[in-house]
């Protein structure tokens, strides 16, 4: 039987199924990264919209849970609100969101004053602009309690 000798240069018949497979999973994998890496760019650029409360009023716990000179953060939609107990035991409430760059605020029982940790801004009791670059004064929200509970209003 004469033994066909090919030249170094001439086409290989069983090479092409393997590089045409080889060329897929490269393509596939190359599709893959892409995507792992332009997905959580895309989703960071158009966060979720954030539903705006439908109602007025909302339900921030047990008045008996609040102690004196202390605060919490009540969910109220896309603003959420500051609800503090005064060292004397009043109840006041306010956008818990800061007025220069929306970073939200917290009280601070050794200054007995609300601070935003951002750019240090600082409010006090009545919401009002004391220092730092807040140009505005805190929007104020209404407090009642009924039945134990805590009730805080938006103004419309």
């Amino acid at each position: 039987m004469p033994t066909e000798t090919r030249a170094s240069g001439g086409h290989n018949p069983a090479a092409t199924p393997r590089r045409s497979f080889l060329t897929w999973v490269l393509g596939t994998w190359s599709v893959g990264v892409l995507g792992a890496i332009v997905y959580p760019i895309a989703k960071f650029l158009a966060p979720p919209q954030v539903p705006e409360s439908s109602s007025l009023t909302v339900n921030a716990g047990r008045a008996t849970e609040l102690k004196s000179n202390s605060y919490i953060i009540v969910p109220f939609g896309a603003e959420p609100a500051l609800l503090l107990r005064t060292a004397e035991g009043d109840l006041r409430a306010f956008s818990a969101e800061c007025t220069h760059l929306s970073c939200t605020v917290e009280y601070r029982d050794d200054l007995k004053q609300i601070y935003c940790n951002c750019h240090n801004g600082r409010y006090d009791l009545t919401g009002k602009n004391i220092a730092g670059p807040p140009p505005r004064p805190l929007r104020r929200f209404d407090v009642s309690v009924k039945d134990g509970d805590i009730f805080v209003t938006r103004n419309a």
